[in-house]
């Protein structure tokens, strides 16, 4: 089934009500819409996310591309939904294991190369996400705000390509890959474009 599911989180005061990011892949010519009454900087992700996948020696799927943002009628602003963008895309292409989406939350703007810019509205998330029992993946530049939250599992990264190395579980302790994959990577496929050695906890 090409649909993956992630969760992320809006910003919206301290509410930081819950988005679920849900991508389809079907045939026809190749295209991407975002839908759930995005704001202009969300409908500029398609273009962000897809480079970024291409720059991280992943493969952005040749099909269309169908992502809603749900609930509709919540106003969504912001770079924040590129990162989990991104995970469902690659989830439903297969290039990730959607499993492990489950019982995570994602927050975090994508630049052009992979790597992931900081987001605003980090702490009221992480609290809601701590009322869920989620883990919570967040730019390694908000980890100072991240750390204030206390009991929570939150996970920062430097790009893309480090959260989707620790989704495919890959161990802290493997330093740097070869600095060129394969285009059409996966779990299972060669090195890719990974910086550091993964994903690190905030205490």
């Amino acid at each position: 089934m090409s649909l993956a599911v992630t969760l992320s989180r809006a910003h919206e005061g301290i509410a930081a009500p819950q988005v679920m990011v849900e991508v389809h892949l079907s045939g026809g010519l190749p295209a991407t819409s975002i839908v759930g009454v995005p704001e202009a900087a969300v409908r500029e992700a398609r273009d962000r996310v897809r480079v970024a996948i291409q720059s991280t020696a992943f493969e952005y799927p040749g099909r269309k591309v169908t992502v809603n943002l749900a609930p509709a009628e919540l106003p969504k602003e912001s770079g924040r939904f590129d990162l989990p963008i991104a995970l469902g895309i690659l989830a439903a292409s297969g290039q990730v294991p959607r499993e492990k989406l489950d019982d995570c939350e994602f927050l975090g703007e994508l630049a052009l190369s992979g790597s992931l810019r900081s987001v605003s509205g980090v702490l009221p998330a992480l609290l809601r996400a701590r009322a869920r029992g989620r883990k919570v993946v967040v730019p390694r530049a908000n980890a100072a705000e991240a750390a204030l939250v206390s009991e929570v599992d939150v996970r920062v990264a430097d790009s893309l390509a480090e959260v989707c190395r620790w989704l495919c579980g890959a161990r802290a302790s493997e330093l740097l890959r070869e600095q060129h994959g394969p285009k059409g990577g996966s779990c299972q496929g060669g090195p890719f474009l990974y910086q550091r050695s993964g994903l690190h906890k905030v205490d």
